[in-house]
C-alpha cells in the first residue's frame, strides 16, 4: 500500500455531515496516528522539495500560507522544513493590526478573510495550503491576498479534494491533492 493509499484508509468518513446529503471526510485520525501525520507532511514536503521549487523561477518558497483553520495544522510545520515564514489567513476580524481583506461566497452567503497588511512582501513565492478544496472560493481569496500583497502563489496543496465541484479550476496557480474524492 502506498503512502497515499494509507493515509485514504486513516480518513474517516461521516454521513449527513454538517448537513444531510454532505459526507464529511475526516483527516483528524491522521493527526492522532504520530507516524501518519509525519508521513503526510513528509509527502508535502518532498512534492515542494522535488516538484514545485525546482520549477520555479526563484528555486525557493518565502512564506507558507495556512487557511483558517485547518490550514493552521501542516502549515507551520512546513514552513519550518522549507526555512520559510507561516501566515495565517483568518476569517475577518480574528488578526490585530492593519488588514487586507477578500470576500468569498459560499454555499449560503459569503465570508471574508483577511490577513495582515505586512505579512507578505513584494516578489515573495508563496504556498497555500489547506485541508480541503471543494468549490475553491477560500483559496481563490487567499491566493488574491497573496497577490494584493505582490506575492506570487506558486501552488497549493490539499490533503483532499472534491473534484467533482471543479474548485481547482477557480484557482490562479497549480494545484496538487494527495487524496482526490469523486462524489
Amino acid at each position: 500500500m502506498s503512502d497515499v493509499e494509507h493515509l485514504r484508509s486513516l480518513l474517516k468518513a461521516h454521513p449527513d455531515f454538517p448537513k444531510k446529503g454532505i459526507v464529511f471526510l475526516d483527516i483528524f485520525p491522521i493527526l492522532r496516528d504520530p507516524v501518519a501525520f509525519e508521513t503526510l507532511i513528509t509527502h508535502f514536503v518532498y512534492r515542494l522539495t522535488s516538484h514545485t521549487i525546482p520549477n520555479s523561477p526563484s528555486k525557493k518558497v518565502d512564506v507558507v500560507v495556512g487557511l483558517d483553520a485547518r490550514g493552521f495544522l501542516f502549515g507551520p510545520i512546513i514552513a519550518l522544513r522549507l526555512g520559510a515564514a507561516f501566515v495565517p489567513v483568518r476569517k475577518r476580524g480574528k488578526l490585530p493590526g492593519e488588514c487586507v481583506t477578500a470576500t468569498y461566497e459560499k454555499e449560503y452567503g459569503s465570508d471574508s478573510f483577511e490577513m495582515q497588511a505586512d505579512a507578505i512582501q513584494p516578489g515573495q513565492n508563496v504556498i497555500v495550503i489547506d485541508d480541503l478544496i471543494a468549490t475553491g472560493g477560500s483559496a481563490k481569496a487567499a491566493g488574491e491576498l497573496v497577490t494584493k500583497r505582490g506575492g506570487k502563489v506558486l501552488e497549493y496543496l490539499f490533503v483532499i479534494e472534491l473534484t467533482f465541484l471543479k474548485g481547482a479550476q477557480q484557482l490562479n496557480a497549480p494545484v496538487y491533492s494527495m487524496v482526490k474524492a469523486d462524489d
